[in-house]
C-alpha cells in the first residue's frame, strides 16, 4: 500500500500535537525575509492541508499540492469550511511541481522533503521551485537532521485514539542513509469491527552542507539554517532543521 493510503483517514487526529498553530507563526516570521510582499504561498507536499487552511485564514493566498490523493481529499473537504480564497490543490509530486505562475513563497513542512529519498529528485525539487517561485520570492522547509534519523533505528511507536491504533517500528538502512517505517494501522470500523491495514514510509537524510549546496545551484541565495521553530542556528543534536532562502 502506497505511504499515505490508509493513514489519511486518520492523519489529522494522530498528528494534534504537531503545534501547528505555532508553526505558522513561525513561516509567517520568516515570510518577512522576502524581498516582495508576500500573498500568494505554496504548501507544497501539504498532506491533509491543516497549514494551508491556517494561512488561508490569514489571508493569504494558498496552493497547495501532494502527491497522495487520499491526503488531498480530505484536504479538498476540510477546505470548503475556511473563510478566505478557496485555495487551489494540486495532485502532483514534489520533483515534477507544474503551477500555472508564481508565488511569492512556499513553505513544504514537516520533514516532507526527507520522503525524496533520491538526491536527484531533491535537486530537481529545488529546480522547479526556481521556476514558480517569485524573484526575491521566500523558500522555507524543514527537513530530519541526519542524527535523528540514525537515532530512530530499530525504534518501535504507538499512537493510540479511541478508533486508531497505529505502530510504527523503523529500521535505519546506513549505506543507504535511509530510515524505513513499517506501519500497521487498527481501525475502528461500524459495528465494532477492527480493520488492519499496513504501508511502508521511507525517509533519506540529507546534509545541511549537501541542501545548501543543490539550492544554491538551483538559484537561491541568502540560505540560513534555524532550529525547530526558532530564529536562531540550530543548536547540537537538533532534530528538525528550517531552512530559509531567497530565490535570486
Amino acid at each position: 500500500m502506497n505511504s499515505y493510503e490508509a493513514l489519511a483517514l486518520s492523519y489529522d487526529e494522530l498528528t494534534q500535537d504537531v503545534r501547528y498553530e505555532a508553526r505558522a507563526d513561525f513561516v509567517e516570521k520568516l515570510f518577512a525575509r522576502a524581498k516582495i510582499p508576500v500573498h500568494t504561498v505554496l504548501d507544497l507536499a501539504c498532506g491533509t492541508g491543516t497549514m494551508t487552511g491556517i494561512l488561508t485564514g490569514r489571508g493569504y493566498e494558498l496552493i497547495g499540492v501532494d502527491s497522495s490523493e487520499e491526503m488531498l481529499m480530505a484536504a479538498r473537504e476540510k477546505a470548503q469550511a475556511l473563510k478566505g480564497i478557496p485555495p487551489l490543490f494540486l495532485h502532483q509530486s514534489m520533483p515534477e511541481l507544474d503551477l500555472y505562475g508564481t508565488v511569492e513563497a512556499c513553505i513544504c513542512c514537516l520533514d516532507s522533503l526527507n520522503y525524496l529519498t533520491r538526491a536527484r529528485d531533491v535537486q530537481r525539487t529545488f529546480a522547479r521551485l526556481k521556476y514558480f517561485i517569485a524573484p526575491g520570492g521566500v523558500l522555507i522547509f524543514d527537513v530530519h537532521a541526519p542524527q535523528k534519523l540514525e537515532a530512530l533505528d530499530a525504534q518501535v511507536f504507538l499512537d493510540e485514539r479511541d478508533d486508531v491504533y497505529c505502530v510504527w517500528r523503523t529500521e535505519y538502512r546506513k549505506r543507504a542513509k535511509t530510515l524505513d517505517y513499517y506501519v500497521d494501522i487498527f481501525r475502528l470500523c461500524d459495528g465494532g469491527v477492527w480493520e488492519r491495514s499496513f504501508e511502508e514510509h521511507h525517509q533519506r537524510a540529507y546534509t545541511v552542507e549537501e541542501l545548501t549546496q543543490w539550492l544554491k545551484a538551483a538559484g537561491f541565495t541568502e540560505i540560513r539554517t534555524h532550529g525547530d521553530m526558532k530564529l536562531r542556528r540550530p543548536g547540537e543534536g537538533e532534530g528538525r532543521i528550517y531552512f530559509s532562502c531567497i530565490r535570486k
